[in-house]
Parts: structure tokens; C-alpha cells; sequence
């Protein structure tokens, strides 16, 4: 009787296990298309860095309210990346748009478009709403627990350039599931 209850426990902890590796595949989406090259990394001790620029034209003793400034402060060591990424064109016969698929990253990252045009589609975006980037253009991925996913729906190969700020020896990316709001964006 023992034998067949640890034979059936044995049985129900392998389903379980089979099961758990088959929904973790599920919850995660793949990048289709997408290739990511570190073309440099290094380790940066803590660091507290705060300046200010009046901008061109201002007042400087006078126009307070025209100064550019940039605050960045962290705690502990961080890893600093610079990624290229590169996304094929649509596939002109089967129609497939390369993607990185649903994911974040543990810091922020400024990212520059160097050929081409991307698309970043936001999962706290209620509405998904498609923000495109092109040639020149630079935004900002704010990191932590902004999910987004970024692609090429456009004819032509496109690319960029990332530069990467997380805490040192973490993984640079998080895969995530595909939100509900964004149904068909992959």
C-alpha cells in the first residue's frame, strides 16, 4: 500500500512539474526576428550626480525657471550597457513583424533609433496606444516594472542604440506575459 501511495505521489509531483515548465513558457513571450549585441558593459560604483545648464538664451542670474537639469543617484554598484538592437523588416510573404516580445528591464534604459522605424507599445497603456520612434528620434524606458515591447512594422531592417543603467550582476532583461489591453501585439 505504501508503494502505490509513493508511486502516486511520485506520478502527481511530475504532472506538477511538467505542468509549472509548460505554463512559465506560456507566460513569457518570445522575441520573433530580434537580435540584442552588448557592444560595451562596465561596473560603476554607487554614485550621486546632480547638474545644471541654463539653457541657450536664458538669464543666468535672473531666469531660474529655464535651467536644465539632471539628477542620477544610485545605491550599490550598477552594470552599464551599450546594446545595438536590431529588428528584420516585415517578412514581405508571411507577414511575421519582429519583435523583442513582452518584457522589462530592472533600470532605465536611452535609447536612440539608428535605422529604420520602431514601434514601443506600452503594457500600462490602457489603450495600447503605438508609439513610434524613427531615425534620430530618442526616448526613454523608464525600467522596473514598465513592461513594454518593442517592434519593427515597417518595410526595411531598423536598429538602435541602448544604453543601460541596472544593479550590477542582475539580468539586463525580464520577460513578461502579454497583457490583456494589448491583445495581438507581439
Amino acid at each position: 500500500m505504501k508503494r502505490k501511495l509513493a508511486g502516486l505521489v511520485l506520478f502527481a509531483v511530475a504532472v506538477l512539474a511538467t505542468a509549472l515548465y509548460h505554463v512559465g513558457k506560456v507566460w513569457a513571450t518570445a522575441s520573433n526576428g530580434f537580435t540584442a549585441k552588448t557592444l560595451a558593459k562596465g561596473t560603476l560604483a554607487e554614485f550621486d550626480v546632480f547638474n545644471q545648464f541654463p539653457a541657450p538664451g536664458s538669464d543666468v542670474t535672473g531666469d531660474q525657471g529655464n535651467i536644465w537639469l539632471s539628477l542620477e543617484k544610485t545605491k550599490g554598484a550598477s552594470d552599464l550597457y551599450v546594446q545595438s538592437n536590431s529588428w528584420k523588416a516585415v517578412d514581405p510573404v508571411t507577414g511575421a513583424i519582429a519583435s523583442t516580445g513582452w518584457h522589462s528591464h530592472p533600470g532605465h534604459s536611452l535609447i536612440i533609433v539608428t535605422a529604420g522605424t520602431i514601434t514601443d507599445y506600452e503594457a500600462d497603456d490602457p489603450a495600447c496606444t503605438p508609439h513610434v520612434y524613427t531615425v534620430g528620434m530618442s526616448f526613454v524606458d523608464a525600467g522596473g516594472s514598465h513592461v513594454h515591447l518593442i517592434r519593427n512594422e515597417g518595410t526595411v531592417p531598423a536598429s538602435n542604440i541602448a544604453v543601460q543603467l541596472i544593479p550590477a550582476g542582475t539580468n539586463r532583461r525580464i520577460d513578461a506575459p502579454q497583457p490583456a489591453n494589448c491583445p495581438g501585439i507581439e
